[in-house]
């Protein structure tokens, strides 16, 4: 047993793998931790601001029913040039599950970060409705709509800070705890695809031995891994900046940023590694 800690909770960006937050809190909870606050970005904004409204658990129990049909219905494909998804039906869905409030009115302190496209600026939400909050963090560039107040252009806080652990609200005596989900375990996935394309080569079947190599680059995984890679160092310089008490580093290689429908695995995920950096952290002390 462990005496019951304060932390001021920070969660980044990461996309699906962002789901891996809920696990982390789980554990975080499980072992006695009281989070007094919290702070995100992008999926980190989204499971922190539900976390923070608590609706946390409904948050949860909804994902287990989300398949790729479901996700396939919430997408509103956008003819405009310079997003894909206009993100409605996205954001008509989240409101079923989580009814909107003013983040002021929220019952531990909360902020989201967006990014604003004209200046390069990050934007820090600590008022206002707690979903324009989230929509504004998580815009995608590119991908989602980007939303315009007050005539900016709003887009996804982890251009500018993906693991805001310098905007989060402090309290005399806690812990500053981040969960990142940015990283990538680029040498875990280079080791798989050798193995795939080894047993490839030595299939019989020659469709499979015709089949390109997927470690061949593409506009598609050039871009995105350039995205990673660049959101990636920005973490390791907030980290670098602020020391963070407690650090969960999760880097996955299996399962991607658009894994929404492998929510169940994606929080075991979050837990274990969250119980196992607890665990070297007690070590430690």
């Amino acid at each position: 047993m462990i005496d019951k800690k304060d932390i001021a909770l920070v969660l980044s960006s990461g996309g699906a793998r962002g789901l891996s937050h809920i696990g982390a809190i789980e554990e975080l909870e499980a072992q006695g931790y009281h989070i007094r606050s919290v702070a995100g970005c992008s999926m980190g904004a989204l499971i922190g601001g539900i976390y923070a409204a608590g609706q946390l658990k409904n948050f949860r129990e909804w994902m287990k029913s989300v398949d790729k049909w479901t996700l396939m219905n919430m997408i509103d494909i956008s003819f405009s040039i310079n997003h894909l998804i206009k993100g409605n039906k996205m954001m008509e869905t989240l409101k079923e599950i989580v009814p909107d409030v003013n983040i002021e009115d929220l019952p531990i302190p909360f902020c989201a970060v967006s990014t604003d496209w004209e200046l390069g600026e990050e934007v820090v939400f600590r008022e206002g409705s707690l979903l324009n909050a989230i929509r504004a963090s998580i815009s995608l560039p590119g991908f989602l709509n980007p939303i315009r107040p007050d005539g900016r252009i709003l887009i996804d806080g982890g251009v500018t800070n993906p693991l805001p652990l310098n905007r989060v609200v402090r309290h005399e005596g806690d812990l500053l705890v981040g969960v990142d989900v940015s990283g990538h375990d680029y040498e875990g996935q280079r080791q798989a695809q050798l193995k795939i394309a080894t047993r490839n080569r030595r299939s019989l079947n020659p469709l499979k031995r015709m089949a390109p190599d997927s470690r061949t680059p593409n506009y598609v995984t050039l871009l995105t891994r350039a995205s990673s890679l660049m959101i990636r160092q920005n973490s390791k310089l907030m980290i670098e900046l602020t020391n963070p008490d407690i650090l969960v580093d999760i880097q996955m290689n299996s399962l991607s940023g658009m894994d929404y429908d492998k929510s169940e695995r994606l929080i075991i995920i979050g837990r274990n590694r969250t119980r196992q950096t607890l665990e070297l952290y007690r070590r430690k002390q």
